[in-house]
């Protein structure tokens, strides 16, 4: 069987905002890789055995903070290095170049003049100037500049803000660009990647759902053996697709417990369990702990309360569950690749507290079960396409987000019964209409919110003070940053006018025009 990772590319993370977006644009070239801090041991990076290392982009400034010595356990593996924005400036200024703050700083749409022949640009561009020179369209980032190159380099594009904008040394197959090429902003980011990951390095194409799928299930038999699997199922992207993988691996030894919490959006208990019937030896426990969830909540405002006891409470009925389950030895959750950088993150203390999150990170410890992650190495957008791959529904795999704890955090302010049915029928109008005129697939996240406010209203002949609702509709690559959605004035009109008369007790319909940053994408 090939080893779908004998070909690997390792990215030293300076602590960019788009370092895991550089990861997913290699995995999507069919190349696996992984993400280190950028301090990781000699030993730890040595052991790798990379075929190509990348410098990701970063907040600091090498002029001022150079991040120590980071450059020569790279160099010493021997290896082609590509360094980005703070990357080649920090292998620029370790090598024996200069780096200042510059008086012209370039945030956004540039152009990128190549000045040489080189073989990470060679015939690559998107306009050409009269004497024949390519052009690059591209996506600047940054307030430093290399203004001296080390030994051995040579400048290979220069941009109205940076007349070093990119850089090579190719006897040694060392690179540097100061713009993104992981962004799509930079039009040919692609394939100057594909060309520093294939032919640059060497790497091979295995990386692929179907051989992932493949070894996946592989590893799955021989890690579980014969032994039973209990699967935590939410109906999430997530959850499902570590039930289909399982389900293909090993068959009626798994077990999904399905706790419906009150909390989702409309029918989605329901569409859940119709899902998985489908799939032949799956057996789903469904718990219908509403009522429950409602009791728990009652009085409780405040949103990082109300994670904390939507958490404990799915932890404590899961348990119940799962003890009237005899010979289980494993527990299966959905953990995907950036839960993972996230968590190594944290550990460093350098990671601030935004929220809590609602998974089942505490129940192997109380329950005494081991592990099996079968997502753990994925991105998001890999476990849509394993999804796909295995068979599972379209509405499934490509389901915008949803909070771990449901409509608990969509509901401001006190969660009561009646809030939440107004807002699942909300916004499963939402989502009905930007479904049905084709706009679902154009937003990455969109969603409704009920607001702990009542406004004045007039319908028919009388006054009434009612509820108020917020619809939100982002778009996004990586949910890190986000634009709010420009959706036609005339389909807001359409949703807001059918919210406010088919759904009684809301009087006033508003729309989020706010980004992230400053603002995040959920309300609470």
């Amino acid at each position: 069987m090939t080893d779908i990772r004998a070909d690997r590319v390792l990215i030293l993370d300076f602590g960019s905002q788009y370092t895991q977006l550089i990861a997913r644009r290699i995995r999507e070239i069919g190349t696996y890789c992984e993400i280190f801090p950028w301090d990781a041991s000699r030993e730890k990076i040595t052991a790798f055995h990379a075929k190509g290392i990348v410098l990701s982009g970063g907040p600091d400034s090498v002029a001022t903070d150079p991040a120590g010595d980071a450059i020569a356990p790279v160099l010493e593996q021997g290896v082609p290095v590509l360094g980005i924005c703070y990357g080649m400036q920090v292998m620029a200024k370790q090598m024996g170049g200069e780096v200042e703050v510059s008086g012209q700083r370039e945030f956004g749409y540039a152009q990128v003049q190549v000045e040489a022949n080189s073989e990470l640009l060679e015939g690559i561009s998107d306009n050409e100037m009269q004497n024949g020179t390519n052009i690059l369209d591209v996506w600047m980032s940054h307030g430093d500049r290399v203004v001296k190159l080390p030994d051995g380099f040579e400048v290979i594009g220069s941009s109205a803000g940076s007349p070093i904008a990119a850089i090579a040394n190719e006897r040694d197959k060392l690179f540097g660009l100061q713009f993104h090429p992981e962004v799509t902003h930079t039009r040919q980011g692609k394939q100057i990647l594909e060309r520093f990951v294939n032919r640059i390095c060497g790497c091979g194409a295995s990386w692929t759902a179907a051989n992932v799928i493949h070894e996946s299930v592989d590893q799955i038999r021989h890690q579980v053996g014969s032994d039973r699997v209990l699967l935590a199922l939410s109906g999430g992207v997530d959850s499902s697709v570590v039930a289909a993988l399982l389900s293909r691996a090993i068959g009626d030894q798994l077990t999904c417990i399905f706790v419906d919490t009150g909390l989702l959006r409309l029918h989605e208990g329901d569409q859940v369990m119709q899902t998985f019937a489908g799939y032949p030896g799956i057996d789903v426990i469904r718990v219908n702990a509403g009522q429950q969830y409602f009791d728990a909540l009652e009085g409780i405002a405040d949103p990082e309360q109300k994670r904390v006891i939507i958490g404990n409470l799915f932890i404590k009925i899961f348990e119940a569950e799962a003890k009237k389950i005899s010979n289980v030895k494993w527990l299966a959750q959905g953990t995907i690749y950036p839960d993972v950088i996230e968590s190594a993150g944290a550990a460093t203390g350098k990671a601030d507290l935004i929220k809590s999150h609602h998974n089942v990170a505490g129940l192997p410890e109380q329950m005494d079960l081991k592990l099996v992650e079968p997502l753990k190495e994925l991105f998001k957008d890999e476990v849509r396409k394993i999804g796909l791959e295995l068979g599972l529904p379209r509405e499934i795999v490509f389901r915008h987000p949803f909070p771990g704890p449901g409509l608990g955090v969509r509901v401001l302010g006190e969660v009561k019964p009646e809030y939440v049915h107004m807002l699942q029928r909300v916004d499963d109008i939402f989502i009905h209409e930007l479904r049905k005129h084709d706009l679902y697939d154009e937003v990455a996240q969109a969603f409704a919110v009920f607001l702990p406010v009542k406004s004045v209203g007039v319908m028919g002949d009388g006054r009434k003070y009612e509820h108020v609702v917020a619809l939100r509709a982002v778009e996004t690559s990586d949910f890190m940053t986000a634009h709010w959605a420009r959706l036609p004035y005339d389909f807001l009109d359409h949703v807001s006018r059918r919210i406010i008369n088919e759904v009684q007790g809301i009087s006033r319909v508003t729309y989020d025009i706010s980004g992230k940053p400053p603002a995040t994408i959920e309300w609470e």
